[in-house]
């Protein structure tokens, strides 16, 4: 502030934002200049917001939010914490009911400019930049380091936390005197002209003092970024200014105070203010001194907390050795480096592990400000903190897991909140894992975390219904209009049950059945099966009625299985794994709805229904299994399907076997055969020594001029087996053809033993009706009464 400004009645407070020093100065100047109106550096449409400053409710860190009405998409913050000059000024002027105005360009013009690229387009929209200095603003490209340059020191950040953060007023000193030095600092940095977008904001501000003035103000006060003192202070004409403000674009916006955290602050990209210590900044700002002691005892109770060894002795220690460094380096007082390697030393005795946890929780920290229910807000959002507030969800900053019982009212409740969000792209909760997508159990698992740019995805949400089950009920209906994929569909009714959105539900399969009926590929088409079951089994947990979907799911079945076969002809070998993948998906569904009971169950005694799921794809699986066309990858994979559903006994499947594998098969085709039946585990190999040895039999001959070709094929399918059982079949390859069984020696019988073991059966049997129950009795029939039932060794 120069002498002919503080005959005008400005005082010009050239600010670093998010300072603490800076801070501590502003209440000092504001204290001794006591002015009669403050200007602060802030999208101008938020002066009908300040007064919710004054507010108990109201606890930094908060950020105002601005988005364009009709792209919320367009949105900025400017982000206030309890250390942060802008809010000291704020709270002054409110304290003491003096007028108060943000005085930047308004974020009508601003979000405009910003997103056309036109004249600036990367306006300090987070007002956080070093020195209130924007991206492509003409200004150093950090004005910190040019002065610390220019003082001499290599480190920016050290320099300014000796020289202005650890700084206090002196008592009887001049509190204006730290402003005139930056600004005469600043006139010195920025010579020229302003450029880029600080043009159009520099000449709004401008505009707005002469206003205050206008007003009958005297003594005012203006709080901005040090790099625009210069033009403040500059002789420019009210002409030119509204010469360069005329017919900027304009877009209707909305203004509310939202929370905000410390790991925010701490962020250079996105809508961080790029603060790398915010925790330490704010303790800066709290400590009645720069003692580090305060500062390591903190450090000490969260060790403590997290069970490490920390004594009063290692805080006592530590301080000690942070006054040392600073006096070695040369500095006043101990800064965060100093802290954090005495820390280092003492307390986590050498390892950086908890230090990491200092850092995170205490360097950085998690703080989460508050804002007044009272403040303006999208219906969406009020609703949301409704339905917070009524489910007993509080957001917060740390990830928390959220463990669901869907029996539970209030559970079941919270699921649906939680996936109607995700429906809307508001990702609070995630997922914990692959149990909340999968087979419909009573139990859901959940990550919660609430992040500031929430705030935005519901602005943008909220062009879809003002509750959050509307604006899911359309968001869903959108979707399956729009969707690029079959699976996408079938994902999304999925969705549209775990959300319990039944009229969405209605759209989606509608959507479905016509992508169902228009869809020829059969990849989309069992891509899409397998949500489509599991959707069926969501109706007994959350009483949502699936049967519409049961339909639709056993089309989809009978499609697959007339045109699997033709599909499967003549693939290449990257196109057979992707189709082997769809077969075990398949497969697995199928298995799902054929165990799912209809809701209309047939009637007694009925045969089973051969054009059904249930007969239509083992006589696909077995065509597969026999048709020469298809690659051996997926004819392998089928004869093992067959035989784990005991639709084909060992017989068959080693008779399949030592065809693939005969001298006739080529190689390479061979071993596909091998790694497609070999997918499903295998102990196969440890329990069957038939198909063992036919394995090694055919391994053995296969020329040396194809073996090549083969053994990456082989041992990628042993690679996948478990150690022990690679380890078995190795042992039982090894052993001699006539070693004792008890060797681990081939037999001619299948299994371990020459013999089935009555006794161990017996015992095999009891432990599984232990666990399962005895089986019902059956319902007696009409005819003579039965004599006594007598036990032979072949009866188990």
């Amino acid at each position: 502030m120069t002498h002919r400004q503080a005959e005008e009645g400005v005082a010009l407070l050239g600010v670093r934002h998010h300072g603490p020093g800076s801070a501590r100065a502003v209440a000092a100047a504001l204290e001794q200049y006591r002015p009669d109106a403050v200007l602060i550096e802030g999208p101008a449409e938020a002066d009908a917001l300040l007064g919710f400053a004054a507010d108990r409710d109201m606890v930094p860190p908060v950020a105002l939010l601005a988005h364009v009405v009709d792209d919320p998409a367009r949105a900025a913050f400017w982000p206030y914490a309890a250390f942060s000059p802008e809010w000291i000024a704020l709270r002054y002027a409110l304290d003491r009911e003096l007028p108060v105005h943000f005085i930047d360009l308004p974020a009508a013009h601003s979000l405009v400019i910003g997103r056309d690229g036109a004249d600036g387009g990367g306006l300090d929209e987070s007002g956080s930049g070093e020195g209130g200095a924007g991206r492509g603003d003409g200004p150093p490209r950090d004005p910190i380091a040019e002065l610390a340059r220019a003082a001499g020191h290599d480190d920016p950040e050290q320099w300014w936390e000796d020289a202005v953060e650890h700084r206090r007023p002196e008592p009887g000193a001049d509190a204006l005197d730290p402003f005139r030095a930056i600004a005469e600092a600043m006139a010195e940095l920025r010579p020229g002209p302003a450029q880029g977008g600080d043009v159009l904001r520099e000449a709004h501000m401008r505009r707005q003092l002469r206003a205050a003035r206008r007003a009958g103000h005297q003594r005012i006060a203006v709080v901005c970024g040090a790099w625009h003192v210069p033009a403040l202070a500059a002789r420019v004409s009210a002409t030119e200014d509204n010469a360069l403000l005329k017919g900027l674009p304009k877009a209707k916006v909305e203004l509310t105070w939202v929370p905000w955290t410390h790991r925010r602050l701490s962020q250079h990209t996105g809508y961080g203010a790029g603060i790398a210590s915010p925790g330490w900044y704010q303790h800066l700002f709290e400590a009645p001194d720069h003692g580090p002691v305060r500062w390591l005892t903190r450090m000490a109770e969260l060790l403590r907390a997290e069970d490490y060894s920390v004594s009063s002795a290692h805080v006592i220690e530590a301080a000690r050795l942070a006054r040392t460094l600073a006096d070695m380096r040369g500095r006043p007082l101990p800064g965060l480096a100093e802290t954090l390697d005495a820390a280092r030393a003492v307390l986590c005795e050498g390892s950086d592990v908890p230090l990491a946890l200092i850092a995170d929780r205490l360097v950085i920290g998690d703080a989460l400000g508050g804002v007044p229910e009272g403040a303006p807000a999208v219906p969406l959002q009020r609703d949301l903190s409704r339905l917070q507030r009524t489910l007993r969800l509080k957001p917060g900053p740390d990830e928390r897991e959220l463990d669901l019982d869907l029996r539970k009212d209030n559970d079941a409740a919270r699921s649906r909140l939680l996936h109607r969000l995700r429906l809307l792209d508001i990702h609070w909760g995630r997922p914990a894992d692959s149990r909340t997508a999968s087979t419909g159990t009573f139990r859901e698992s959940w990550r919660l975390r609430w992040e500031p740019e929430l705030a935005v995805a519901i602005a943008e949400a909220g062009i879809w219904g003002t509750t959050v089950e509307a604006a899911a009920q359309a968001r869903a209906v959108d979707r399956a209009v729009n969707a690029a994929s079959l699976g996408e569909v079938t994902a999304l009714a999925e969705t549209c049950l775990l959300a319990d959105l039944p009229e969405a539900l209605d759209a989606v399969l509608g959507a479905l059945a016509d992508r169902a009926a228009l869809d020829a590929d059969v990849a989309h088409l069992a891509e899409a099966l397998p949500a489509l079951v599991r959707s069926l089994r969501y109706g007994d947990v959350r009483g949502t009625d699936a049967s519409a979907l049961r339909h639709l799911a056993e089309g989809l079945v009978v499609r697959i299985c007339v045109g699997l076969p033709p599909a499967c002809a003549n693939l290449d070998a990257e196109g057979a794994a992707a189709m082997a993948v769809h077969l075990g998906a398949t497969h697995a569904a199928v298995a799902l709805l054929t165990d799912d009971p209809p809701a209309v169950p047939a009637p007694a005694g009925a045969a089973a229904d051969r054009d059904g799921p249930a007969g239509r794809w083992p006589a696909t699986l077995r065509t597969l299994a026999r048709r020469d066309t298809v690659p051996g990858l997926l004819r392998g994979r089928a004869v093992r399907l067959l035989l784990d559903d005991n639709q084909w006994d060992a017989d068959e499947a080693a008779r399949q076997l030592g065809l693939a594998l005969s001298s006739a098969a080529e190689p390479a085709d061979a071993a596909g055969w091998i790694e497609g039946f070999l997918a499903g585990g295998g102990m196969l190999l440890v329990h069957d020594t038939r198909l063992l040895g036919l394995v090694d039999d055919w391994l053995t001959q296969v020329p040396e001029a194809a073996f090549p070709d083969v053994l990456p094929l082989l041992r990628r399918t042993f690679s996948g087996f478990e150690a022990a059982v690679r380890r078995t079949v190795g042992e039982r390859v090894r052993a001699a053809p006539g070693a004792p069984d008890g060797q681990g020696a081939a037999t001619d019988r299948p299994g371990f033993a020459a013999a089935p073991d009555p006794a161990r059966a017996g015992a095999a049997r009891a432990t599984a009706t232990l666990l399962l129950g005895p089986p019902p009795p059956a319902t007696p029939t009409p005819g003579p009464t039965p004599g006594p039932i007598v036990l032979t060794e072949a009866q188990p």
